[in-house]
């Protein structure tokens, strides 16, 4: 049979099929959403509702996941695209709240604190977190939303700050690394070295996870996300000594309406990571985004082996252990 039929069938397996495989230990790409983060995202023609930790953990639940990794959304408070009397407030009150519902399922969840590296409280919202007992096992730095362009040396210099108090407190790091699309930041294979040369070495002894395969999501429909990304891979392929704690997160990268060529390229990516450094995630269980049990079922149909779906899904990051 030729390749692409082969692809073909291989997305097109049955249900039953995909969910033959093993339920992956652990989500380490999701949300939870306060009243007022909600209310933040929502627009007139799309209300976005709240989502608590019995919410996930009833979806968690429906895919036989035992836990995730719940990432702060209190980034948004401080996008560069909204202006707040309050924001640091209401950032301190997200990242709260977020904390005080992971600790309702202590074995279940594990909160990361959010935050826009660039703004003047980043590191005292890093310190912050870092003394409380339900936000200091990470951070979550989301790069499009904060508009971090990587190719300005001012915003380097903050990031290096971030990511060297954040390895001294012994927090892992979660990266939205893909520049924002609303502006077109350039990104590409130029900013993902820096992020190689110049931060990785900044937290060398801290699990960071470079989140949606260094694209956004959903799908992998982005050639300079792809670019990026291939910059990692060969790092990692390599083994070069900057990637040691380097882990990749597939959220939302393979969706249900992926092609057989983006499924193609999406498995040489994650090979060339090695599968081993491949952890499984989902994305915000809102809106249109695919819910843990639909997301596992569209990754599981993508062109790997048996064996290495098995392996990603009893991947679990040190962080969780």
């Amino acid at each position: 049979m030729p390749l692409r039929a082969l692809l073909l069938a291989s997305i097109a397996l049955p249900a039953t099929l995909a969910h033959a495989q093993p339920a992956p230990r652990a989500d380490h790409h999701q949300h939870l959403f306060s009243v007022n983060s909600a209310a933040l995202i929502s627009s007139p023609s799309k209300t976005i509702p709240p989502l608590s930790a019995r919410d996930l953990i009833a979806l968690l639940d429906s895919a036989h996941i035992r836990r995730a990794t719940v990432l702060s959304v209190a980034y948004l408070f401080g996008s560069p695209s909204r202006h707040l009397d309050d924001e640091y407030a209401q950032v301190r009150a997200e990242n709260d709240w977020v904390g005080a519902q992971a600790a309702e399922y202590p074995d279940r969840l594990r909160a990361f604190c959010g935050f826009n590296p660039l703004k003047e409280y980043a590191l005292e919202e890093l310190e912050r977190c870092a003394r409380d007992p339900h936000l200091r096992h990470g951070i979550k730095l989301h790069f499009g939303n904060s508009d971090v362009q990587l190719d300005d040396t001012a915003h380097v210099a903050q990031l290096t700050r971030v990511f060297r108090a954040a390895n001294a407190h012994h927090m892992a790091i979660v990266v939205h690394m893909r520049a924002s699309l609303s502006r077109k930041r350039p990104y590409g294979a130029p900013q993902a070295r820096v992020f190689l040369e110049q931060l990785l070495p900044q937290a060398p002894d801290v699990v960071v996870q470079v989140a949606h395969m260094a694209g956004t999501g959903p799908g992998y429909d982005d050639p300079p996300a792809d670019s990026a990304m291939a910059v990692l891979a060969d790092a990692m392929e390599r083994h070069d000594p900057r990637t040691k704690n380097l882990w990749i997160d597939v959220a939302s990268c393979a969706d249900t309406a992926i092609s057989a060529a983006h499924a193609a390229l999406l498995v040489k990516r994650i090979r060339q990571v090695g599968v081993n450094r491949v952890l499984y995630g989902s994305d915000a269980a809102v809106g249109d985004n695919l819910r843990p049990r639909e997301s596992w079922t569209a990754f599981s149909r993508l062109p790997l082996t048996r064996a290495e779906l098995a392996r990603i899904a009893h991947n679990v990051a040190p962080y969780l252990r």
